[in-house]
C-alpha cells in the first residue's frame, strides 16, 4: 500500500468539479483508492462519497492506493491535483 498526504489549496476546497475530476482519475485504475479526511475514509472512486466529507480550503487529507497499479494510480492523481490547483 502507498499514501500520500496533501493540504487542500483551492479556495472552494473539493467540490463538484474537482471532485468529479479525482474519480474519474481514480476510476482508471485497478487499485483500491482511499480518501481520508477528518477520521473518515472514503472510496476514492464514488462521487457520493467524496462530496459528503465536505472538505474545505486548508484539508489535511491522505489519499492511499492498494493493488497492482497503486503506484500509477497515487502518482496520477497527485499531478491531477496539482494540475488543477486543489492540494499541494
Amino acid at each position: 500500500m502507498v499514501q500520500k498526504q496533501f493540504t487542500v489549496i483551492d479556495e472552494t476546497g473539493i467540490h463538484a468539479r474537482p471532485a468529479t475530476k479525482l474519480v474519474q482519475t481514480a476510476s482508471k485504475f485497478s487499485s483500491d483508492v482511499q480518501l481520508e479526511y477528518n477520521g473518515k475514509k472514503v472510496n476514492l472512486k464514488s462521487i457520493m462519497g467524496v462530496m459528503a466529507l465536505g472538505i474545505g480550503k486548508g484539508a489535511q487529507i491522505t489519499i492511499s492506493a492498494e493493488g497492482s497499479d497503486e503506484a500509477d494510480a497515487l502518482k496520477t492523481i497527485e499531478e491531477t491535483m496539482k494540475k488543477e490547483g486543489l492540494a499541494e
